[in-house]
């Protein structure tokens, strides 16, 4: 008799290298967490140290500061807010909190979006590729290299790296939302399928419900000798 959850039959509880998706979430949510605080040490410490991190207006090609404090005191923020979220992903799959992973859905979604609109952008308008490029500085690499480069072919070797990138984060979320799925499923049902070597399936009721009914049956009359 083999014994199976119902919540299995939907959705595929595996992802990349045959792993969990418990596992792929909470791989998912450490890299992600890692990345954020290495980008927080780094604003940091150009916050505390901005001579080091200074750009002078011939490198940069024009006229304006690179980051000011402004800019750098909302890009902290952010990675902060990063932080919490991945911290929130990985802690959720790992306790099975499906309620903490949602944030980290949201921001992937809204990752997912923007960078959608990147594509559609390149492909409404091919030329706004080419006027990106011209306003680079004079020493950015590669430079005159990309501008040699047929336009046409330009546009469609950018679209096709930002369809691989966005095929890649389509499925990071399948892997999130299936995980998600996972544990919300886990924890509100309590009914197993049993399936039988026939093909015939059994729903057993909760083990509280069967408890309670148990005990609310009245016990048998006492016996009268005669």
């Amino acid at each position: 008799m083999k014994m199976v959850a119902p919540w299995t039959r939907f959705y595929s509880n595996s992802c990349c290298l045959c792993c969990h998706v418990r596992t792929g979430t909470i791989l998912l949510g450490v890299w992600y967490l890692v990345i954020n605080a290495v980008v927080l040490l780094i604003l940091l410490s150009a916050l505390a140290d901005p001579d080091q991190y200074h750009f002078s207006s011939s490198e940069l090609g024009g006229d304006f500061e690179f980051m000011d404090d402004a800019n750098m005191c909302i890009a902290i923020a952010i990675s902060l807010l990063m932080i919490l979220i991945c911290a929130m992903a990985t802690y959720g799959a790992y306790k099975q909190h499906a309620a903490w992973i949602i944030p980290f859905f949201c921001y992937q979604i809204f990752d997912f979006a923007l960078n959608t609109l990147v594509a559609v952008t390149v492909l409404v308008y091919p030329n706004s590729i080419q006027e990106y490029i011209r306003q680079l500085p004079p020493n950015f690499p590669y430079k005159e290299d990309i501008m040699s480069v047929n336009p046409t072919c330009l546009v469609l070797i950018i679209l096709l790296f930002i369809s691989i990138i966005l095929a890649f984060k389509g499925y990071l979320i399948s892997c999130v939302w299936n995980c998600y799925r996972y544990i919300n499923g886990r924890n509100a049902s309590d009914v197993l399928v049993y399936v039988t070597s026939n093909d015939t399936t059994v729903l057993l009721p909760p083990y509280d419900d069967a408890a309670v009914n148990g005990t609310a049956k009245e016990p048998p009359p006492p016996y009268v000798s005669a």
